[in-house]
């Protein structure tokens, strides 16, 4: 189509002062953009269009090039200069990435140094903290660092490394990530990234996006059980008896929030658990006090660029999918905490702290290696 421009493009439009409309959702964009990119989500374009008539022309991209299409479409009805990126942000990505082959090892040295400098008191330190405070680590531990692609898993391998460095305890790393069917191109995404990051990253394939790509009721809750156990399984058999996941600070006051208010339930995500299913195994949060936007403001200073999902469902963006729905309860409980936090700025802080303070004398029930128990169970003794 004539409307539409391939990335080899992108660089001499810019020049010539055209402007970027990334059109994904705010849960998509949080994981990266191209740089300069206006964020204007969908169902604000045609609103927005008078003003994007002030640059000589505009690229409009979702995640693969498919919602662009219409959404171009639209606006060049509205008399704006109008062109889809073929293939979207993916297709950015694996352009970027050829473009950065040639400075790989400049790269590993600029982030390791930034890591012992730049980011030590924001990121290093409250990741060792964690895994002190916490006791994840002892001696003789194998663990399996598991990297999905996105930022919070590469960065948490990259630290891991740093705090072997520091020898306080004598442990093994495998950084494992595991291919659940991703496309060829998020997997060189993967690929090389790990290049970039200094990570030698052990890869091994399944079939579960095939496995619940057909499954209509909670497909993502189930995926999610399965790569967990697929992870055991392979961490198991490369001698590992921990695996590290990359769930951070905000994971942490997110998933109480949403507890209380779409499961009626107080619980926290914890920053270590037994396996149930696997006998000797341990899951470790070492991530847990590190706070989102300092895991952004890293990945951005260093001009890095992760994957967001990449399954079968969310591959297209939610902009490029049929509900247009993309983790929207785990979205809107960010803007409520972010809400609250403009009135009192230690919100998070409390949130966070509430599960450590809980006043069992006050509670109405709760449920202890699943037994229920209530407060008249006791109240006249």
């Amino acid at each position: 189509m004539s409307f539409e421009i391939s990335v080899n493009e992108i660089d001499s439009k810019i020049n010539d002062g055209f402007g970027i409309v990334d059109i994904r959702d705010a849960y998509s964009i949080a994981y990266g953009t191209i740089p300069g990119a206006i964020c204007i989500n969908e169902q604000q374009l045609e609103e927005n269009a008078e003003k994007l008539k002030e640059y000589p022309g505009v690229i409009v991209y979702c995640a693969k090039g498919l919602t662009s299409v219409d959404a171009a479409q639209m606006l060049r009805t509205k008399g704006v200069n109008a062109f889809s990126l073929q293939g979207g942000y993916n297709a950015w990505l694996v352009y970027l990435m050829q473009k950065e082959e040639e400075s790989v090892s400049l790269k590993q040295d600029e982030i390791e140094k930034g890591i012992q400098k730049t980011w030590h008191k924001k990121l290093f330190s409250p990741f060792a903290k964690a895994v002190k405070n916490y006791d994840m680590i002892q001696d003789g531990d194998k663990i399996a660092v598991c990297i999905s692609g996105g930022k919070d898993s590469m960065l948490m391998a990259k630290l891991f490394q740093e705090l072997q460095k520091h020898r306080q305890k004598e442990f093994e790393l495998v950084y494992l990530v595991m291919d659940p069917g991703y496309s060829p191109e998020n997997r060189k995404v993967i690929e090389h990234n790990s290049k970039m990051l200094g990570i030698p990253v052990t890869i091994f394939d399944s079939d579960i996006f095939e496995s619940v790509f057909n499954i209509e009721s909670s497909p993502c809750y189930i995926c999610a059980r399965m790569r967990r156990g697929h992870l055991y399984n392979k961490a198991r058999e490369l001698g590992c008896n921990k695996i590290a996941l990359g769930h951070h600070y905000d994971d942490v006051i997110e998933t109480i929030l949403m507890g209380m208010l779409y499961g009626s339930q107080i619980q926290s995500m914890m920053p270590k658990l037994h396996s149930t299913n696997f006998e000797g195994m341990e899951l470790i949060r070492p991530m847990y006090l590190i706070r989102e936007e300092d895991i952004k403001a890293w990945r951005d200073a260093n001009g890095l660029h992760f994957l967001q999902c990449a399954c079968k469902f969310t591959d297209n963006c939610s902009s490029c999918r049929d509900d247009g729905q993309s983790n929207s309860k785990r979205l809107e409980t960010k803007k409520i905490i972010a809400e609250l936090k403009k009135t009192n700025p230690y919100v998070e802080g409390n949130i966070f702290k509430s599960v450590e303070n809980v006043m069992l004398d006050t509670v109405v029930g709760y449920k202890k290696d699943g037994v229920r128990h209530h407060f008249l169970d006791e109240y006249d003794k």
